[in-house]
């Protein structure tokens, strides 16, 4: 190897160190250092809301056991599971005791050493583990036939009357709770996905940010209503700072906003114009700017007629200036129409115009060029005037 081989190699060796370090140390920094930079959400990619309330006085709280309905539907399934199972247990070994109460008291049980004659208030009943049996046997109704409730004690006959009534209502209550959390449109709010970033590029003429959605289930979603909300921190002429001020952000497909046909996914877009909080923006300045923007669609699920919000977010960082979805539908040999959801998310750079302000600057002085009119035919001379006029 000569001089020149070498020197090539070495510098071949050099570049491929330098590459290597520099993608270690961008991943260094994006593993260690990266979550600290991300902003501070308040409605997450997937729905979730990122807010807490503090010193929230003992009185609201009791509130939430006033709608006990709302409180035991909202909470996690381990939770709820716990109380379904306290539930039954617990009511089963109350009325257990009560039970071996009225036995212990009616001196039914063998310690007692009743005669032949005597006639118990329940038969059968020899202590606790009988009578939570029993308890068991009457709340769920099984009826062995092995212990029953005898006539001749009113106490024990309304014990059983009461305690049939308080089974129905927990039976009722808790097993309705499981039915109304599994049938939750929450559920279904899970099948409809927004594309991961947000772009900016004209679209018939105008700037526009534009947003895919697609819903996963060959149901559609009734009555279906897009819009958004721009959140972020002003500042009032009075010198007031407002966090989390809401701006509306109005969003439509080709067909308008209301009654979508989501059938396939849609491309909903807002017109960034001069009522637009983006007018002022400019692809420079973009990812400087802080604020989120949230997206809702709300719809009637056609299945279970019940209503269902699904909603996310975006930062600046995803919003992406300059850019539109790929194509996502097309049409098969066999006349069908078939959606490739790997393109869901995937963007195509174009060409766009740096700010919303500079395209209608562009579009003002296109239309008063169109408003002038050039005639061919005229020449331009010059004339010297003489005075003809003698005194």
């Amino acid at each position: 190897m000569d001089a020149s081989d070498r020197n090539m190699f070495r510098m071949l060796i050099r570049v491929l160190t330098e590459r290597m370090f520099k993608h270690l140390r961008k991943w260094f920094v994006t593993r260690f250092f990266g979550h600290s930079r991300q902003r501070a959400r308040l409605v997450s990619k997937d729905g979730r809301c990122n807010i807490e309330f503090g010193n929230v006085e003992a009185q609201s709280r009791f509130i939430f056991f006033v709608d006990i309905w709302t409180t035991v539907l909202d909470l996690k399934w381990r939770y709820k599971m716990t109380i379904f199972i306290t539930a039954f247990l617990g009511s089963w070994f109350l009325f257990g005791l009560l039970w071996y109460a009225v036995a212990y008291i009616h001196k039914d049980l063998p310690e007692f050493r009743p005669s032949i004659n005597h006639t118990p208030c329940v038969e059968n009943i020899n202590g606790l583990t009988s009578a939570f049996l029993f308890s068991l046997e009457t709340q769920v109704t099984i009826g062995y036939g092995f212990r029953c409730v005898t006539e001749k004690c009113g106490t024990a006959i309304f014990l059983l009357i009461f305690q049939s009534i308080l089974g129905v209502i927990i039976n009722s209550f808790m097993c309705g709770a499981i039915l109304a959390k599994i049938s939750r449109s929450k559920k279904r709010a899970k099948t409809i996905t927004f594309s991961k970033n947000a772009v900016i590029s004209k679209r018939g003429g105008k700037l526009c940010l534009l947003i895919r959605v697609a819903n996963l289930r060959k149901s559609l979603l009734i009555g279906s209503h897009i819009y958004g909300k721009l959140l972020k921190t002003t500042v009032t002429p009075e010198g007031e700072t407002i966090i989390l001020d809401q701006i509306n952000i109005n969003f439509v497909v080709d067909a308008g906003n209301e009654n979508l046909f989501f059938i396939s996914p849609l491309t909903i877009y807002h017109v960034i114009d001069h009522n637009s909080p983006f007018f002022h923006m400019a692809a420079e300045t973009l990812p400087q700017q802080d604020f989120e923007l949230v997206v809702f669609l709300d719809g009637t699920v056609e299945s279970t007629s019940a209503t269902c919000q699904v909603r996310t977010s975006y930062v600046p960082e995803e919003v992406l200036w300059g850019y539109r979805f790929a194509p996502i539908v097309s049409k098969t040999k066999e006349g069908k129409y078939r959606v490739d959801f790997h393109n869901f998310s995937k963007t195509v750079e174009v060409e766009t115009p740096h700010c919303a302000m500079c395209l209608y600057n562009e579009k003002d002085a296109t239309a008063r060029m169109k408003r002038g009119y050039d005639n061919p035919n005229f020449i331009l001379s010059e004339v010297n005037e003489t005075d003809d006029t003698k005194m």
